[in-house]
């Protein structure tokens, strides 16, 4: 590593050497090459004069790049396509004369911009579906532990730590679909000429429309698409990027609220992300466990969620047929969007891999709650033993006002139960209110709609993507 100059984050700590390599320069370029092979082919099949040996020259130097020469012509013509057409037609002078016949720069641009994002979606996808693999593994273990369901950050009901769990698995399927809609409906740009018309393709053929539109269906093929975009400019529509990244700052919402959660439940210790047995959580705290994966997530995230503004801002801008201040952006944007959400599915797979639950530290935050939640039980209980109900409801206020005050104010214990106890209105022991206050009484449907969610929705779907189970190449 070269240490005096800038290095990105996401290359040296975040991002995968998998999800780099589809915005390498070799990526890039070898995508390139095969595209102007495509469509010197597509060209031939339709009748222009190009030749076997021609199109065997340019598939023998598809992926040795000729980086040099590529580079020092790029300083004097300061134009990245013209650069690599000068360098692969010194390895293939025979072809030369036919390469980029009738193209622009986007064809090889836009064109695998679109193959980028389409390989980069395929490894979210797969991801996605790890992390819900693993929460969905969580769920149905923990369904029916009782836990303290929160609304307005105040505890509110129980719910389970299972169903807590489905509520950020649901976030995450809605992610998957939309990653897998996004994926599914890119189109190539195709090779639609300087301002959309294809008049210089026109020229080529001599007026001759369909051999056109097969010379396009032609090159989609043989890029691994069943179609090209039906109407551009000279680019593909820039909505198509803010569509894709609005997809990765959906999945950035659904970590940034997993991992919030978990900060919240780690500062309960209640529960916790993995914690290695030599990880250091503070420099000055030697007893800390922060939790750091869950913090990074959050970090992350909040940069995803920014970016898709850059593509917001281009799709806005394009004037007519296209403008050239989309392509720095773009270079930087879309790239690290991926980069990023890669990372934050890195960390997500990791954290969900060894989720650690305190069952009795959950325990003792619900009892110090329950006796406040189940009033309304000791209520009808009383009632239903013959007595009144107005009168008790007023008795179990003023019970649960003074328990309550000398909790936030003298910091006792909750003595809810023992007023209640005392007072002959209720005509109740403590060993009924302890039967009455059974954790297991206040949590609803939460095990049963745990089950039924797993049953009906994440297992049929883990079972249709056997690829959910893979593990991750987890960064630095």
């Amino acid at each position: 590593m070269d240490h005096s100059r800038y290095q990105s984050p996401f290359s040296v700590r975040y991002a995968t050497k998998e999800m780099q390599a589809v915005f390498s320069d070799d990526f890039k370029f070898r995508t390139w090459r095969r595209l102007w092979l495509a469509l010197a082919r597509a060209e031939q099949r339709q009748g222009l004069p190009v030749t076997d040996a021609q199109l065997a020259e340019l598939a023998a130097h598809l992926d040795d790049v000729n980086y040099a020469e590529a580079e020092a012509r790029e300083k004097e013509c300061r134009h990245d396509v013209m650069a690599h057409l000068h360098a692969y037609g010194l390895q293939c002078p025979a072809a030369r004369g036919i390469l980029h016949w009738g193209a622009t720069s986007c064809y090889v641009g836009d064109n695998t911009d679109v193959i980028q994002m389409r390989t980069a979606l395929g490894i979210v996808h797969r991801k996605i579906l790890g992390v819900i693999a693993r929460l969905a593994d969580f769920a149905a273990r923990w369904k029916s532990l009782p836990a303290l369901a929160y609304t307005h950050l105040q505890p509110a009901q129980l719910t389970t730590v299972g169903k807590r769990a489905t509520l950020w698995l649901n976030d995450f399927v809605l992610d998957l679909e939309e990653v897998a809609r996004r994926r599914d409906a890119l189109a190539l740009l195709g090779s639609k000429g300087t301002t959309g018309t294809q008049a210089s393709f026109l020229e080529l053929f001599g007026g001759d429309g369909a051999k056109i539109d097969a010379m396009e269906a032609d090159i989609a093929r043989e890029m691994g698409f069943d179609k090209v975009v039906p109407v551009s400019g000279q680019t593909y529509t820039r909505k198509v990027d803010y569509l894709v990244l609005t997809a990765l700052s959906s999945l950035a919402q659904s970590a940034a609220k997993f991992a919030c959660d978990m900060r919240i439940l780690a500062s309960n210790k209640e529960m916790e992300e993995p914690f290695e047995t030599k990880q250091v959580g503070s420099s000055a705290m030697p007893y800390k466990r922060n939790p750091m994966r869950s913090e990074r997530i959050d970090a992350i995230a909040r940069f995803l969620c920014c970016d898709v503004l850059n593509a917001a801002w281009t799709a806005s801008t394009q004037m007519f047929e296209r403008t050239l201040d989309d392509s720095a952006n773009r270079r930087i944007a879309v790239a690290e969007a991926f980069l990023a959400a890669d990372g934050i599915l890195n960390l997500l797979l990791d954290v969900t891999a060894g989720l650690v639950v305190y069952p009795e530290v959950i325990r003792k935050r619900v009892m110090a709650e329950l006796p406040f939640m189940a009033t309304e039980n000791v209520l009808m209980d009383a009632v239903a033993r013959g007595g009144d109900r107005q009168a008790l409801h007023e008795k179990l206020r003023v019970h649960a006002q003074a328990a309550a005050k000398r909790v936030k104010e003298e910091g006792a214990e909750n003595d809810l139960l023992d007023r209640i106890a005392s007072d002959p209105a209720f005509g109740v022991d403590r060993d009924r209110l302890a039967a009455v206050l059974a954790p297991e009484n206040y949590t609803g449907r939460a095990a049963e709609q745990t089950e039924k969610y797993l049953a009906e929705t994440v297992r049929p779907l883990l079972a249709a993507n056997p690829a959910a189970d893979e593990s991750a190449e987890l960064a630095v």
